[in-house]
């Protein structure tokens, strides 16, 4: 009986693994598509939030049968409930995502020099995506933890992006919709890192049994 839970979990991890996957894609894609004013890519996306939005819910049934086949209590319980959380949070990336990709697409917008800190806060948010997967996979309450820091990496770089739009609104150049747009892109990459967050605290739930915040 308990081979089986172990399956079952196991396949619960390949599955979360597989949803995380997803989320990194459509970042990088949304990101990639921001770069290179790729509308043609930017198009693509809401295929794979939509991905993420049926993982979300096979991984939301899975966990329901195990908690009502299996009764699992102490450790397991925490895992799956934790789950639970963690594919809301995912699901929530995939659409910020998609929320990029619409900008990229309806505003044919692309990064300029001054806005290059978009990219490495996007190569960061995926970090921290990556990251909080791996530490639930792993139970690995350092690397959790090395992710809740991290989001200060992804603030400061909001904060320096801040600083150039606002900087670029005030020029009588500037086009104010595009750099509204810009500072909206960046602030959906600042919101994924906070969703990457709070699946690491999950992750310090499902081993501690208590989650901060």
């Amino acid at each position: 009986m308990r081979s089986k839970f172990d399956e079952q979990l196991e396949l619960l991890h390949k599955e979360l693994i597989e949803m995380g996957a997803l989320c990194e894609s459509a970042i990088a894609m949304a990101a990639k598509a921001l770069a290179e004013g790729d509308t043609k890519m930017a198009s693509k996306v809401p295929e794979l939030s939509a991905d993420i939005d049926r993982k979300e819910r096979d991984i939301e049934t899975m966990c329901m049968k195990l908690l009502l086949q299996q009764q699992p209590v102490a450790r397991d319980l925490r895992t799956i409930s934790s789950a639970l959380k963690m594919v809301t949070d995912m699901e929530r990336i995939g659409d910020n995502s998609g929320d990029i990709a619409e900008i990229v697409t309806m505003a044919n917008i692309t990064v300029s020099d001054n806005t290059k800190h978009i990219q490495d806060m996007a190569r960061a948010t995926i970090k921290m995506v990556t990251d909080s997967i791996d530490a639930f996979v792993k139970k690995d309450i350092a690397l959790a933890n090395a992710v809740i820091a991290y989001d200060d990496v992804v603030d400061g770089f909001f904060d320096e992006i801040k600083t150039d739009l606002m900087k670029q609104f005030g020029s009588p150049e500037s086009n104010g919709e595009k750099v509204l747009d810009l500072l909206m892109i960046a602030k959906y990459f600042e919101r994924m890192g906070d969703h990457a967050v709070e699946i690491a605290k999950w992750v310090l739930f499902s081993i501690t049994g208590k989650k901060e915040g």
